[in-house]
């Protein structure tokens, strides 16, 4: 060990209340900043892994976000509808696998009502392609007979209290609240899904037979009592569906994208419009991700301001060390081991509080990381810091350095004679 590294352990450990304050400082704000950035990553990953597996999204003529918007997030509300013929014809071509319909335009109690088919639990994806799975109950069957089942998300389950058994009741409309109810047609609850940490645990999921038996006596959108049938005058009307508002589309060869998306871009018998929906994430994530980096701002002026603690702390304490650094140097410290040793103190408290704000982030990935995932879909790990986060850190330990130039450069400038003057 070099005598200025010595000087150095022992000058710490003689503050060790002040540099424990510091170093505290200073893991704390790291540990902030690198969970700020890890959050932020896996914040975009989930984003963009909220629907997986679906080649391309298919809806009436608009634009790529508004119909990413409602298809997936159950935001806003479609231009127009897509044709059931269009949609069989969608199904019927030969580079396409599966399609699932996705009708809206109900809700329950603010929670949108998606109808869709049985293969919705089959087909959706999320994450890193993991499936739907149901916490109790099952999928509804799509048969007449249970034509008035629901599968509910998990956060329409916990927020309303509701367990398979439960009985429902569908409003017109996408309203949180809603004056016309479809009271008549009540629905029960069959299945309940597992928390996702997508739009899909605030849905109400029902078969398309459903969505049309419940408007049956609905001309033109508005209910007539004499019309209105429940479940045993419902069995004797034809329930196909009329029209959808999108479909989710997967393909037997993902090569064939482009060639599908064209087919529905250009379908002739009405306008349509297929989009990527990876492709359309990203672009959506352009224009909501200023809120991560606004985030990742506030994270390194908090490590500014500890560092700034760091430098008020040593440049303080000079005043205290006048004496003590004088007899360095009349023992034969030279200032540029006077300088050392000061600016060694600042890259030491640095690096340290750089190593327990790295322990301090796993620590609360191991202990968070579970919740996260199981609220909020980010699924954290225990992962080794990836290039942007070794950048950070070794940004902050340069800006540690920096940082301690002034004070170290300050105790340089003092003289034996000045070190050893008592000042009144």
């Amino acid at each position: 060990m070099t005598p200025v590294l010595h000087l150095t352990l022992r000058s710490i450990a003689n503050r060790r209340a002040t540099a424990t304050l510091t170093l505290v400082s200073i893991a704390l704000s790291v540990g902030l900043l690198l969970g700020v950035e890890r959050l932020r990553t896996d914040a975009r990953e989930s984003f963009a892994n909220t629907i997986s597996g679906t080649d391309l999204i298919v809806g009436a003529r608009s634009g790529p976000v508004p119909l990413l918007l409602y298809s997936v997030f159950r935001i806003g509300n479609a231009t127009n509808n897509i044709r059931w013929e269009s949609f069989k014809a969608l199904a019927a071509h030969p580079a396409v696998a599966w399609v699932v319909p996705i009708s809206l335009g109900d809700s329950h109690r603010g929670f949108r009502v998606v109808g869709t088919d049985p293969g919705y639990f089959v087909h959706y994806h999320y994450g890193s392609n993991r499936a739907l799975e149901f916490a109790s109950g099952k999928p509804f069957s799509g048969q007449v007979d249970g034509v008035y089942d629901a599968v509910i998300g998990a956060e329409v389950a916990v927020k309303l209290d509701y367990k398979v058994g439960s009985t429902i009741v569908v409003a017109h409309g996408a309203g949180e609240v809603s004056f016309v109810e479809h009271a008549d047609k009540p629905f029960s609850v069959v299945g309940i899904l597992a928390r996702t940490g997508t739009p899909v645990d605030r849905s109400v999921h029902v078969s398309l037979e459903a969505i049309e038996a419940i408007h049956l006596g609905w001309p033109g959108g508005t209910a007539t009592p004499a019309l209105s049938n429940g479940l045993r005058d419902a069995r004797r009307f034809d329930l196909s569906p009329k029209a959808v508002t999108a479909a989710l589309v997967g393909l037997r060869q993902r090569t064939a994208v482009f060639q599908v998306q064209r087919f529905v871009n250009q379908y002739p018998d009405e306008p349509l419009l297929a989009i990527l929906p990876g492709a359309t994430l990203q672009e959506l994530w352009g224009v909501i991700g200023l809120a991560e980096q606004a985030l990742l701002a506030v994270s390194a002026l908090v490590v500014v301001v500890g560092l700034a603690g760091l430098v008020a702390v040593m440049i303080a304490g000079l005043g205290e060390r006048r004496r003590e650094l004088a007899i360095l140097r009349a023992l034969g410290a030279s200032p540029g081991e006077v300088f050392l040793l000061l600016a060694g103190e600042s890259l030491l408290l640095t690096l340290t509080g750089c190593a327990f704000g790295l322990l301090l982030l796993y620590g609360a990935t191991a202990t968070l990381g579970p919740w996260l995932e199981a609220n909020w879909g980010l699924a954290s790990n225990l992962a080794p810091p990836s290039a942007r986060e070794v950048l950070l850190l070794g940004a902050v330990i340069l800006a540690g350095l920096l940082a301690s130039l002034f004070p170290a450069w300050r105790a340089y400038r003092l003289s034996v004679a000045d070190g050893m003057t008592v000042r009144i």
